[in-house]
């Protein structure tokens, strides 16, 4: 899988009324979205709350997945942050080599320059050999990826494999698809964007929701490549306003409210986060019900 494509699912971590990852709850999950024909898992990335994972309960789920991926499905792992060598050391220390490229994240809270979100990524490709896919998400760190940044290390460094973009600008999405290099990804890490980012020549979506509703996300991006595009707006217009609503509040409070209406985990998420408001439970369950009917429409 040198060139990501298609639908990832962005797995969250189910925690139980303890505070503890609820792994028969993870198998559950795993087990739905492999059903679904989504075409990879993505590890330990901001939906599955890192930021309040231990070193040790991030290596035990990602034993856990590997032992689980009965289909086999290629595996992004997330590993990022804002200290470089301890990024570079975090990946040279992984057991398991098998997956199919790292996620990592621009560095927050500092805000580096342009040059400096460079030089961070340059270090990291030229001090381990795995693939890397750049991920650009300036709501979570303060600083933007400028498409001529990103430009530069994908032409400079064969294992930056591609980005999964979530600025929310679609003109600089639409920069980088008409200038990168022909095997590099361009990835849209909005499921709001998705379907643009897709249609204009992008790879796919790193999504939230495909988790939850993963054959009708990844039909809708697999239309997407095939140029169904009645197919693509059919399946859009069942599914916007539930995307539209689950970022509403921070994510993934929003998801986990509607992964327990599908009764494959609880909601709990791990403070400084908390549970999704009562208003938005309302919205959420209004729009599963909607959900359960057309899921007899689209199928």
């Amino acid at each position: 899988m040198k060139r990501i494509f298609g639908t990832g699912a962005a797995l969250i971590t189910p925690f139980n009324e303890k505070n503890k990852i609820d792994y028969k709850s993870l198998e559950k999950l795993v087990t739905h979205i492999n059903i679904g024909s989504v075409d990879y898992l993505v590890l330990l990335g901001s939906t599955s709350e890192p930021s309040s994972l231990k070193s040790k309960e991030k290596n035990n789920i990602i034993d856990f997945i590997q032992s689980i991926n009965h289909h086999d499905l290629p595996i992004i792992l997330s590993i990022g942050g804002n200290n470089t060598e301890c990024i570079i050391e975090q990946i040279k220390n992984i057991k398991d080599s098998n997956f199919e490229a790292i996620l990592s994240v621009s560095p927050y809270y500092n805000r580096p320059s342009q040059e400096g979100i460079y030089q961070h990524f340059k270090k990291i490709a030229e001090s381990i050999q795995k693939n890397i896919v750049l991920y650009n998400v300036p709501s979570r760190t303060g600083s933007n990826i400028l498409p001529e940044t990103v430009l530069r290390l994908a032409q400079e460094y064969g294992n930056i494999i591609g980005i999964k973009e979530a600025s929310g600008r679609l003109f600089q999405s639409y920069e980088l698809i008409n200038n990168k290099p022909k095997e590099f990804s361009v990835i849209s890490g909005d499921d709001a964007l998705a379907l643009p980012i897709t249609l204009s020549g992008g790879e796919g979506v790193i999504s939230v929701l495909a988790q939850a509703i993963p054959q009708i996300f990844s039909n809708m991006i697999d239309n997407s490549y095939d140029n169904k595009i009645n197919k693509v707006f059919e399946s859009y217009y069942h599914i916007y306003n539930l995307i539209n609503s689950l970022s509403k509040e921070v994510n993934p409070t929003g998801i986990k409210y509607f992964l327990k209406l599908l009764t494959i985990c609880k909601l709990y998420v791990r403070l400084p986060l908390i549970k999704a408001s009562k208003e938005l439970k309302v919205k959420i369950k209004t729009l599963y019900n909607r959900y359960i009917e057309i899921t007899s429409i689209l199928y």
